[in-house]
C-alpha cells in the first residue's frame, strides 16, 4: 500500500499546499467497524493530496487498518492511530500510515482508525475554496488567567463510537494480534488528539493505558480519576498552542503522570517531523517514554 502510495507521488506535481485530486488507494488490509454511517452525508469518500501527503474526506463508513510488528520483533504494546483533519478530513499518510508503520518497527501493534467525518462538499473545488477561506485565528485574553480553548465544540458521538469499536475489536483479537490488552494506547494528532482526548475524558468502554495527544488543543480538562498516563507534544508556532498549559496542568494537578515536549519549533502538522525542525526527535521521546514506564515490557502491567 505504501509502495503504491509512494508512486502516486511521483506521478502528481508538485507536493505543495496546493489540493490535487487523488484516486482512491487500495486498502485491502482495512477492516470495517461496522458503526454505521453519517447522516445527511451528500456525497461519498473521496480523496485528495496535498503537502505531498494523501487525504480523505467524507468518510461515512469506518475501518480499523492493522499495521503488525514482524514476526519475533513484537512486545505485546498496541497503539491506536488517530490521524487529523479538523474533523472534516484525515491525514491517513502523514499521521496515520506512516505512524504505524514507525510504531511496529519497534515492537508495537499500531492500528490506524479511519474515522467518520462531518461532510463537505461533493465537489473538490467547493471543498478548496471552503480550505482556503480566511480564518481568524483568535488571540489569548490577558485579562482572564485561563485563555479560552479555541477548538469548535464538535459533536463527535460518531468519531468516539468508532474508537470505543476499535478499542473493543483489539481485545477481542489480542491473541491473533499478539496484545496484551493491558497495554493498549492511543495517539491522536490534531483533531485525531482531541478524539483520543474525548475518548479519554467521555467513553464508557475504553480502559487505555496511556494515551498521546500530539498537537491537539492545550485548554484545561476535568481528568478522570481513573485517567491513564500522557505523553503531549507540541511546538511554540503551531496556532494551537497560544502560550496554554491547561491540559498538561490538569493531569499535574490530578496527579497522573504526565510528559510534555513544547519544542520551540514544527508548526502544526508534522507527523513524524519536517526537515530543520526541533520538532523530529519527538517520536524517539515518545517510544522512550513507553520504554521507561513499561508499557513495551511483555512482564509489565498497567
Amino acid at each position: 500500500m505504501l509502495g503504491c502510495l509512494l508512486f502516486c507521488a511521483l506521478i502528481l506535481p508538485a507536493q505543495d499546499g496546493t489540493i490535487y485530486p487523488l484516486e482512491a488507494p487500495e486498502e485491502p488490509n482495512a477492516i470495517l467497524l461496522g458503526t454505521g454511517g453519517v447522516k445527511d452525508q451528500p456525497a461519498s469518500e473521496s480523496w485528495f493530496r496535498q503537502w505531498g501527503d494523501p487525504m480523505a474526506r467524507n468518510i461515512t463508513t469506518a475501518t480499523l487498518t492493522p499495521f503488525l510488528p514482524k514476526p519475533g520483533k513484537a512486545n505485546g504494546a498496541a497503539v491506536i492511530v488517530a490521524p487529523g483533519g479538523g474533523f472534516h478530513w484525515l491525514s491517513l499518510g502523514n499521521e496515520g500510515w506512516e505512524v504505524a508503520e514507525a510504531l511496529a518497527e519497534q515492537g508495537i501493534a499500531a492500528f490506524v482508525l479511519k474515522y467518520r467525518l462531518h461532510p463537505t462538499a461533493e465537489k473538490l473545488e467547493d471543498f478548496t475554496a471552503w480550505m482556503n477561506r480566511p480564518r481568524g485565528v483568535p488571540q489569548p485574553d490577558t485579562n482572564k488567567e485561563e485563555t479560552p480553548d479555541p477548538r469548535p465544540r464538535w459533536d463527535l458521538s460518531n468519531q468516539l463510537a468508532d474508537a470505543e469499536a476499535a478499542y473493543k475489536m483489539i481485545v477481542d483479537r489480542a491473541d491473533e494480534w499478539g496484545v496484551d490488552t493491558d497495554r493498549i494506547g492511543m495517539i491522536g494528532f490534531s483533531a485525531g488528539a482531541g478524539l483520543t482526548m474525548h475518548s479519554t475524558l467521555h467513553s464508557k468502554t475504553m480502559d487505555l493505558a496511556f494515551i498521546g495527544p500530539v498537537y491537539g488543543g492545550m485548554g484545561p480538562v476535568e481528568v478522570p480519576e481513573n485517567a491513564p498516563p500522557m505523553f503531549s507534544v507540541i511546538a511554540t508556532d503551531d496556532f494551537l498552542f497560544r502560550g496554554q498549559f491547561g491540559v498538561i496542568e490538569s493531569w499535574y494537578k490530578a496527579g497522573i503522570p504526565v510528559e510534555f515536549h513544547l519544542y520551540q519549533n514544527g508548526g502544526h502538522g508534522f507527523g513524524l517531523g519536517n526537515p530543520d525542525r526541533t520538532s523530529n526527535r519527538w517520536f524517539d521521546a515518545f517510544t522512550y517514554w513507553l520504554e521507561v514506564n513499561g508499557f513495551l515490557d511483555p512482564n509489565s502491567r498497567k
